[in-house]
């Protein structure tokens, strides 16, 4: 993992940089001794991680979490002990380290660090590699499961999941209707409901309230009716 070492104190940048060293894991980019320059060098760069100190004049640890917009993952240094529970109250905060900083405790940290990481580098529910918009991988098991987006006929929300019907195998994903909708092309794929997404190009057969798309019969709200008589080709 790439990081970046944030803290107005240079004997506490040096025993961060002394510790990274030992720690093959992870490589120190850059160090600075105020959010500012750091902020500035985030403009043009991007990190995995950044240590960070809380207590800093002018501009605190929090003020410079407050500023950046997406932050990367932070563990934050102190001495102070007193502002553990705020700190877990922002997502990219995985960890809090109270100084003077052992080896051991610092490796711990960057070890959270570490599978924080390799999870969010794991292409999660549905998520469509860039170098093919006809392929959609889902996690299922553990496993990344590759599905031709054109066999997709049907998109059933089921409460916490979801149900991806294709010709050939239907496939239970946590995931949300939503986050879904958001990765297949707005060019075949519509909501018809609420619980609903469909492959327009299976349609079959509409009624006043249903379509049946390939062999399932799916409802149609009255609020998605007018957008997908829209979009088929009506003689």
């Amino acid at each position: 993992m790439n990081c970046i070492v944030i803290d107005d104190e240079e004997t506490s940048r040096a025993i961060v940089l002394f510790l990274a060293e030992n720690n093959p894991e992870i490589k120190i980019l850059d160090s600075f001794h105020n959010a500012t320059s750091a902020i500035k060098y985030l403009n043009d760069n991007s990190v995995d991680l950044i240590f960070l100190n809380i207590h800093m004049p002018m501009f605190t640890g929090f003020d410079f979490i407050k500023t950046i917009k997406n932050p990367p993952k932070i563990i934050l240094t102190s001495l102070d002990k007193a502002f553990a529970l705020d700190a877990f109250e922002y997502k990219c905060i995985i960890d809090y380290l109270v100084k003077p900083i052992t080896q051991e405790r610092f490796d711990k940290s960057v070890e959270k660090a570490l599978s924080v990481h390799r999870e969010d580098v794991v292409v999660n529910d549905n998520q469509i590699p860039d170098e093919s918009i006809d392929d959609l991988y889902v996690s299922i098991d553990r496993r990344l499961v590759k599905i031709d987006i054109p066999t997709i006929y049907l998109i059933e929300a089921k409460g916490d999941y979801i149900m991806l019907k294709t010709s050939n195998k239907n496939y239970m994903v946590h995931s949300t209707l939503k986050k879904i909708e958001d990765k297949l092309p707005n060019d075949f794929f519509l909501r018809v409901h609420r619980s609903y997404v469909i492959n327009t190009k299976r349609i079959i057969d509409i009624e006043d309230s249903s379509v049946l798309v390939d062999k399932d019969v799916v409802p149609v709200s009255r609020s998605y009716r007018k957008e997908l008589l829209e979009r088929l080709n009506l003689l």
